[in-house]
C-alpha cells in the first residue's frame, strides 16, 4: 500500500458555470486516467440533466496517478462536489474529506455569491485553498482585477494563484504541481481504530448500497465487519475499491485514501451522508464531527394526470429515493386531484430535478401543487406543530412562524436600485451593503424563504440583465402574520389550491386567483361560483355562467305559456345539476395558483 505522505485529497469549488467540470476533465486527461478515445465533456457528470444544465448534482470521486516534475509518483484523490446551494450539506461533507481545494474563479465574471459561500465553507474545514483564475484565453478576461477581488472579498493571498484555461488545457501541469506542493498529506494511521466518513451513497441492483468513503484512521478490507455509528447497524464488507474513473477493486483502503465499499446494505437510508463507519472488533470511541440529519426545506405534492399512473409514480419515487437519501415522500389524497404524494426537497432546484427525472426516466405526466416551506404553528395550548401543507393547518392557532434565510447578492452598481426594490417587495430587511472592487456591490438581506421560492431568482436575473448572483443559507424561524387562503368551487374548498399567505397580501392574491380560475375553468351546463375565503369570510368571488341549450327553438309561435313551461323545466334541471354536478379542474388552474404564489 502506498504511504500516506504521497496522497493528496482535494476538491474543486466554484460558482456555477465557472469551469469546474471542464477543469476536472483536463486533470483526468493530463494524468492519463481516461484515454483520448474515452474522453467526453463533463465526464464526471453522469446524468444528462447535469450536462444540459451545466451543474453537478451528485458528488463523484476519482483517483489519479501523477508523476511530479521531481520524478515522484503521487495518488491524487479528486472529490467532485455538487455545485448548488441546495446541496450545501453534501458539499460540506465532501470538503470535510479533503485537505485542500482548488478555488476556481472565472477571469471574465470575477468573484460571485457561491464563490464566497464555498470559500468560507472550505475555510471552516481549515482547507488549503489554491486560487485558479480560469478562462484566461477569453478576450474580456481581467486576471489582475479578479486577483484583487479574491484578496479583498475572500481574504486569501493570490501569490500562488494559477492563471489557467480549462478549455485550452493552459495551466494544468502548474495546477497539479501546486496540489502536491501546497496541499498537506493526510494525517492519521493504519494502526488506529477505523474511522471512515460517508460522503455519498447510491443503490446498485446487484451489490446493494455502494458507499463513497474517506478513511481518516485505520484500514477497511474485504470480509471485515463494520458498524454505522449513527444507527449502530452492522454489516460485512463484500468489496472495496477506487474509481479511476472506472471502478477498480483493491484489497484494502488505508488511512488517507478515498474509495467505495459494498457491504450488502439493502436500504440507502441506513447510509446517511456525514455518518462515521467504524470496525466491530476494534471500534472508535467517537465519530467524526459535523454529522447532522438532512431535513427537507421545501414541500410540494406530485399527482399523476392519469389515475392509472399512480402505481407507476409510486414505483418511480421508490427507485429515485434509492439514489437520493435526502428526498422524502409520503402518500397524500386530494379531493380535486385524487391520489398522489407529498414530497420533501432540499430546495427548488432539487424539486425541479426530481420532477424532470420522473417525467423523463419513467414517462410520467405530473401535476405539481404550489411548493410550500415548513411552517411552525403554535396552537392555543402552546404546543409547536410543523406543517408542510396548507391542508394540515389546525383550527386554533396562537401564532405562525416561517423560515428565514440570509441571502448574499452580488450585482453591478448600475442595477442595485432594482435589486433593493425587489428585496423590499419580498419583505426583506437589509443586513449588509459593501462595494466589491470598483463597480460591483455585495448586499446581504434577510428574507422569508417562502418569498424566494418561485420567481425571485428569475426576477433577480432579469432586473440585472443576468449579472446578479445569489447564495443563501437558512437562518431560523420568525413569527409572521400569516393566514390560510382557501379557494372554494361552488362552496366546496379545493385543498390543492389553498395557500398560506401574508395577511397584507391576502386580498390581492385571493382576487388574482379567482380571476385567473374564471378564465381557465371551462364552462359547465350549470353556473360555477369561484370564491376566495379567509376562514368563513369571502374576500373575492367570480362566476362562470352556465352553457344554455335553446329549448324553445322548436316552438314556432304558439302560446307563450308553452315556452315558459319549457324554460322553467330547464331552470329546475340546472338547479339539480348544480347540486350534483362535478367541476373538472384542468391542470392550468394549478399553474395559475403557482403564478400567483410567486
Amino acid at each position: 500500500m502506498e504511504k500516506g505522505r504521497n496522497i493528496r485529497n482535494f476538491s474543486i469549488i466554484a460558482h456555477i458555470d465557472h469551469g469546474k467540470s471542464t477543469l476536472a476533465d483536463r486533470l483526468l486527461e493530463f494524468t492519463g486516467a481516461v484515454s483520448e478515445r474515452e474522453m467526453e465533456k463533463q465526464i464526471l457528470d453522469s446524468m444528462d440533466l447535469e450536462k444540459e444544465r451545466g451543474i453537478t448534482i451528485k458528488a463523484h470521486t476519482v483517483t489519479l496517478k501523477y508523476t511530479s516534475d521531481e520524478g515522484e509518483t503521487y495518488t491524487l484523490n479528486l472529490i467532485d462536489t455538487p455545485g448548488h446551494v441546495d446541496f450545501s450539506y453534501e458539499v460540506s461533507r465532501s470538503l470535510a474529506s479533503c485537505e485542500g481545494a482548488l478555488l476556481v474563479v472565472d477571469a471574465t465574471q470575477g468573484v460571485e455569491a457561491q464563490t464566497v459561500a464555498n470559500a468560507y465553507l472550505a475555510a471552516e474545514h481549515d482547507l488549503e485553498l489554491i486560487p485558479v483564475i480560469n478562462k484566461i484565453d477569453l478576450p474580456q478576461a481581467d486576471t489582475d482585477n479578479v486577483k484583487a477581488q479574491i484578496e479583498d472579498i475572500i481574504g486569501i493571498s493570490c501569490d500562488k494563484a494559477i492563471p489557467a484555461s480549462a478549455k485550452q488545457g493552459i495551466g494544468t501541469r502548474e495546477i497539479l504541481e501546486a496540489i502536491i506542493k501546497y496541499i498537506p498529506p493526510p494525517a492519521g494511521g493504519d494502526s488506529k481504530p477505523l474511522r471512515a466518513l460517508i460522503f455519498d451513497s447510491w443503490f446498485d441492483n446487484y451489490k446493494g448500497v455502494i458507499v463513497l468513503v474517506r478513511i481518516f484512521d485505520g484500514v477497511i478490507r474485504k470480509g471485515m465487519k463494520i458498524r454505522l455509528m449513527s444507527n449502530n447497524k452492522e454489516f460485512e464488507v463484500t468489496e472495496a475499491g477506487i474509481f479511476t474513473p472506472k471502478p477498480v477493486l483493491v484489497k484494502q483502503l488505508g488511512h488517507g485514501e478515498v474509495g467505495f465499499i459494498a457491504a450488502g446494505i439493502k436500504n440507502v437510508r441506513d447510509t446517511k451522508i456525514g455518518d462515521t463507519i467504524t470496525g466491530v472488533l476494534k471500534p472508535a470511541t467517537a465519530p467524526l464531527p459535523g454529522y447532522k440529519e438532512i431535513k427537507p426545506m421545501v414541500y410540494c405534492g406530485f399527482y399523476p394526470t392519469e389515475t392509472h399512473q399512480y402505481e407507476i409514480l409510486k414505483e418511480a419515487l421508490d427507485k429515485l429515493r434509492l439514489n437520493d437519501s435526502s428526498f422524502h415522500f409520503e402518500p397524500e389524497t386530494s379531493v380535486a386531484l385524487g391520489f398522489g404524494f407529498r414530497c420533501g426537497f432540499l430546495g427548488l432546484l432539487h424539486m425541479d430535478i426530481i420532477k424532470e427525472r420522473l417525467e423523463r426516466e419513467f414517462g410520467l405526466s405530473l401535476i405539481s401543487t404550489a411548493p410550500t416551506v415548513i411552517y411552525r404553528v403554535n396552537d392555543k395550548k402552546g404546543e409547536p406543530l410543523l406543517i408542510d401543507s396548507p391542508a394540515k393547518m389546525p383550527q386554533n392557532i396562537e401564532s405562525i412562524e416561517e423560515p428565514y434565510v440570509n441571502a448574499s447578492i452580488f450585482v453591478p452598481e448600475q442595477y442595485i436600485g432594482n435589486i433593493l426594490s425587489l428585496c423590499q417587495d419580498k419583505r426583506g430587511s437589509q443586513k449588509g451593503f459593501s462595494y466589491v472592487g470598483n463597480s460591483r456591490i455585495m448586499v446581504v438581506y434577510e428574507l422569508p424563504l417562502s418569498e424566494i421560492l418561485w420567481d425571485f431568482y428569475d426576477k433577480l436575473k432579469s432586473l440585472s440583465r443576468g449579472y446578479a448572483s445569489l447564495d443563501y443559507e437558512f437562518s431560523g424561524y420568525r413569527e409572521a402574520p400569516l393566514i390560510k387562503l382557501d379557494i372554494l368551487i361552488n362552496g366546496n374548498p379545493v385543498d390543492a389550491l389553498s395557500l398560506i399567505v401574508h395577511k397584507d397580501k391576502a386580498y390581492y392574491k385571493g382576487r388574482q386567483v379567482v380571476e385567473d380560475l374564471r378564465k381557465i375553468i371551462p364552462r359547465q351546463m350549470f353556473e360555477v361560483i369561484i370564491q376566495a375565503a379567509i376562514g368563513s369570510k369571502i374576500i373575492a368571488r367570480e362566476s362562470i355562467k352556465a352553457m344554455r341549450k335553446d329549448v324553445i327553438a322548436k316552438c314556432y309561435g304558439g302560446d307563450i305559456t308553452r315556452k315558459r313551461k319549457l324554460l322553467e323545466k330547464q331552470k329546475e334541471g340546472k338547479k339539480k345539476m348544480k347540486q350534483i354536478g362535478k367541476v373538472e379542474i384542468p391542470q392550468e388552474a394549478f399553474l395559475a395558483v403557482l403564478r400567483v404564489a410567486k
